[in-house]
């Protein structure tokens, strides 16, 4: 940085002159006032005085659900991994279950997750019109071999579209595939979209250890682009759980944001945007780590040859094509991806039902600061051109 004074207080060379500051604050102070305003009149436009959601008019892209029962395994030998549910002891009022794997309890549920009406009564007072709901990642069992999954997955789908069917087009279905063998993702994807009618589907941020920009899975996205279907990215099994000191919760707190920000630099060195340009991918807990990665790739790209022969097109660009949802925790950071991505590709997440998740998306958007036009793309239009089938919009 410049000094702002000379060693015997006169200004440095290049230093503003009184007259100049002075005109430069009037200057800051003027846009200053016109970005405070605007941005009082987006948070007038969806919180209420009291704070309150003024209407009922978000989207929220990341919402999950687990079915109050699954279904035993049919085949001879059951999988380790194979979910069940049991009994809990109620919350604060409410039936609570716990979700076993591997003979152990993975996540105490609540209704939230399986009942319809306990959902819809929650979603008008957290502003939100819409939900697209999907499986609790775990739930996705790439690590089981395909033909066990593949059955298990179509009950998940299955139970997304009931929930859906009783909601009377409030909740929207992103169903599951079994994407640890293409040919059978692609048939799965085919009965969620063709038969079920789902906007698209969820997938893990890695197919077991392997990142979803890999070229084995290019089949599998070009038939999302055929079919028009939507893909929202989770973290699941994340890289790096090894280097964290401290209790299991810290798979969500850090190690998820982390593998999600590696799923989406994958894609953008694998070149995937470039192959499928009308391809639309959401990653979830605001893009993770990407956001902070992406300057380092970008400088990288311009001052190493191998980079800029392998990756086409400037990686900020690509990042720019990629859907985020908002769920950070952070109005600064909520801010600065709107920055860094445009305000065109942010989008409501809350990760409901579960402990961790925004309870007030609309209230998280109006502390961020942003003028009016962007707040009416995060709240609902950006997810409209997401999910673009459940509106009957074209993508």
């Amino acid at each position: 940085m410049a000094e702002r004074s000379g060693a015997h207080g006169v200004a440095a060379a290049g230093a503003p002159t009184p007259s100049a500051t002075a005109a430069a604050t009037g200057t800051s102070a003027i846009a200053a006032t016109s970005s405070a305003s605007a941005a009082s009149s987006a948070r007038s436009s969806i919180l209420a005085p009291s704070g309150t959601p003024r209407c009922a008019c978000g989207i929220d892209i990341h919402a999950h659900i687990v079915p109050g029962h699954l279904p035993s395994y049919l085949g001879s030998t059951i999988p380790a991994s194979w979910p069940s549910m049991a009994d809990a002891p109620p919350q604060r009022g409410l039936c609570h279950r716990h979700v076993m794997i591997a003979g152990k309890t993975y996540r105490t549920v609540s209704e939230q997750c399986w009942s319809v009406p306990r959902r819809l009564s929650d979603l008008a007072g957290m502003g939100l019109k819409h939900q697209a709901i999907s499986p609790m990642p775990e739930l996705l069992s790439y690590w089981m071999d395909a033909s066990d999954a593949q059955p298990l997955l179509r009950f998940l789908n299955e139970q997304i579209a009931e929930m859906c069917a009783a909601s009377d087009g409030v909740l929207l279905g992103l169903g599951a595939v079994p994407l640890q063998d293409v040919d059978l993702a692609i048939q799965e994807l085919r009965h969620v979209i063709e038969t079920l009618g789902f906007a698209g589907v969820e997938i893990g941020s890695n197919i077991n250890g392997v990142p979803i920009g890999d070229p084995r899975f290019l089949p599998f996205f070009e038939a999302c682009v055929a079919l028009d279907a939507a893909l929202l990215v989770h973290a699941i099994k994340p890289a790096g759980m090894d280097r964290l000191i401290g209790p299991p919760p810290l798979q969500q707190v850090l190690a998820y944001p982390t593998d999600v920000g590696l799923a989406a630099a994958s894609v953008i060195t694998g070149g995937l945007m470039q192959q499928l340009p009308s391809l639309r991918l959401a990653f979830s807990h605001g893009g993770g780590t990407l956001a902070m990665l992406l300057p380092r790739l970008q400088q990288g790209w311009q001052v190493f040859p191998a980079l800029r022969d392998s990756i086409p097109e400037s990686p900020i660009e690509q990042a720019r094509k990629l859907f985020y949802d908002t769920l950070v925790f952070d109005a600064q950071t909520l801010s600065h991806l709107v920055a860094r991505f445009g305000s065109s590709q942010l989008m409501l997440g809350t990760d409901y039902p579960f402990n961790f998740h925004d309870r007030t998306p609309l209230d998280s958007l109006a502390a961020a600061g942003l003028d009016a036009a962007a707040v009416d793309q995060v709240t609902a239009g950006n997810a409209k051109r997401f999910l673009a089938r459940a509106f009957a919009l074209p993508s």
